[in-house]
């Protein structure tokens, strides 16, 4: 899998005088193409208020506005190196020539418990979980879903763990180490160099240029949730191909929705008041990963760049894989 090399002003990430030059695009061994990254300054998290918000998404209650502090504060951050970040997602292709090529067995299978799939006949309210989708069941996995993909899509149902694993059989297989991103680099290469809420601007309807969400393609699945659907469709009512939406300014497909991505970082709630300004790496430890971006199944409040979300590393779930970096030499 190969893209062109996209052209980007390296003035957005530097906050210093204007150059325009391609960043590298590079494929390893088992196709995954890597785009070369520009150390650099951001600011990381969002200081947009709760009525700002609650104006910007009226149909949502006001309590979703209130519990975002884990967003701030506003702070600066440096990248002091460059790094290369995967161009797409990990797909279902690439994550199966993996365990072909390793052995590995993923946490789904290996410990017999599966994971959740989506299901037409489960009903959410009437389940013990009050899940919105069906599991742990050993009929789902990064295989299963509960819906088609292709090779060519986001491999999901995968754990942290498995992530971590995938990151240290191509680290020993190639003699260079890969790892899941920090979820500082995870928002500065969301972010590309961009202030706004979304990549486009503050609109949400802009997501549907660049991302696979919560829409009119999705709605009807989730009846309850159709107030919460972007009144626009980007043809996908599960996971889309990886690159089918445009790029960002740094070359990078679905950095926000298709599949939420693992970071490395333990969650920390208050992480950003006492923050580093150079190479943040979280909390020492926790009890959960943060994981970033949005899924196909998120709504656009939530697929922000800033904000922020984690669950256990034995998590498997329908809306989540990630993305590796590849540490620069």
């Amino acid at each position: 899998m190969k893209f062109a090399p996209v052209v980007v002003l390296l003035c957005a990430v530097t906050l210093g005088g204007c150059a325009t030059r391609p960043l590298p695009v590079m494929d390893n061994s088992l196709g995954m193409p890597f785009v070369r990254l520009p150390a650099g300054a951001f600011l990381m998290g969002s200081d947009e208020t709760p009525a700002t918000l609650a104006q910007a998404f009226p149909q949502l209650e006001a309590k979703r506005f209130t519990d975002l502090a884990d967003e701030g504060p506003v702070h600066r951050v440096r990248i002091t190196k460059p790094f290369y970040m995967g161009q797409t997602e990990v797909t279902v292709g690439q994550f199966r020539r993996f365990l072909q090529a390793s052995g590995y067995q993923p946490e789904s299978e290996a410990d017999g418990t599966g994971g959740y799939g989506y299901n037409p006949q489960y009903n959410a309210e009437t389940s013990a979980s009050g899940d919105a989708f069906e599991g742990r069941d050993k009929r789902y996995s990064w295989r299963n879903p509960g819906f088609a993909q292709g090779d060519d899509h986001p491999v999901v149902n995968v754990s942290w763990n498995d992530a971590v694993a995938m990151a240290a059989w191509l680290s020993k297989a190639e003699g260079r180490r890969y790892r899941l991103p920090t979820e500082a680099e995870w928002e500065y290469a969301a972010r590309a160099g961009s202030r706004s809420r979304y990549p486009l601007g503050d609109d949400p309807k802009t997501l549907v240029q660049v991302a696979n969400t919560f829409d009119v393609s999705a709605a009807p699945n989730w009846p309850k949730w159709t107030a919460q659907a972007l009144p626009v469709s980007d043809g996908y009512a599960f996971t889309a191909p990886v690159a089918s939406f445009k790029p960002n300014t740094f070359g990078l497909y679905d950095m926000l929705g298709n599949a939420w991505e693992w970071t490395a970082d333990w969650y920390g709630e208050d992480y950003y008041a006492r923050s580093p300004v150079d190479d943040p790496q979280g909390p020492a430890d926790g009890n959960v990963r943060v994981r970033r971006g949005g899924s196909w199944h998120t709504w656009a409040f939530y697929a922000r760049p800033a904000f922020r979300n984690w669950n256990t590393m034995q998590t498997r779930y329908p809306l989540v894989g990630f993305r590796l970096v590849l540490e620069a030499p």
